[in-house]
């Protein structure tokens, strides 16, 4: 094997960091993917509508609204939501009262639907044996003599 002087290989293992460290990241970016798609179909189903930021005032307005949050605008009698995604559409989502409640129903009922799920998961493995972890005397999984 061929020794290489330091600095070809602190460049060497430089460049190879550089390759692998996509890798390392693409997992979660692909999560992370799929939760901004999630909340654009959600926001489009309970009845927000997409606003392009198409021109340059647009994106200027865009950039000063809390990135991926709900603002609330009230003019007169009338409450509008907006929601601001620079990052996966580069639009404004905008809906009414109504369109609002229904996403917060929405969002309310998968968050029970997630418990619910989470719930039936509960001793649902035939292997797993809670006696390797020790007692229960002491109410947290722990017994007198500690593991």
């Amino acid at each position: 094997m061929r020794k290489f002087p330091s600095k070809v290989r602190a460049i060497l293992l430089v460049m190879s960091s550089m390759a692998v460290t996509p890798l390392l990241f693409a997992p979660a970016a692909a999560e992370s993917k799929k939760s901004i798609t999630k909340q654009e179909n959600s926001l489009a189903a309970a009845g927000f509508v997409v606003k392009p930021a198409n021109t340059p005032a647009r994106i200027a307005m865009l950039n000063r609204l809390p990135k991926d949050k709900f603002a609330r605008r009230t003019k007169g009698d009338i409450v509008t939501y907006v929601y601001a995604d620079p990052k996966s559409c580069n639009c404004l989502y905008v809906g009414t009262e109504a369109a609002y409640g229904r996403y917060q129903q929405a969002v309310q009922a998968k968050n029970i639907a997630d418990e619910q799920e989470m719930a039936a998961e509960d001793y649902s493995d035939p292997n797993w044996s809670w006696g390797a972890w020790g007692g229960w005397d002491g109410g947290f999984g722990f017994d007198r003599f500690g593991w």
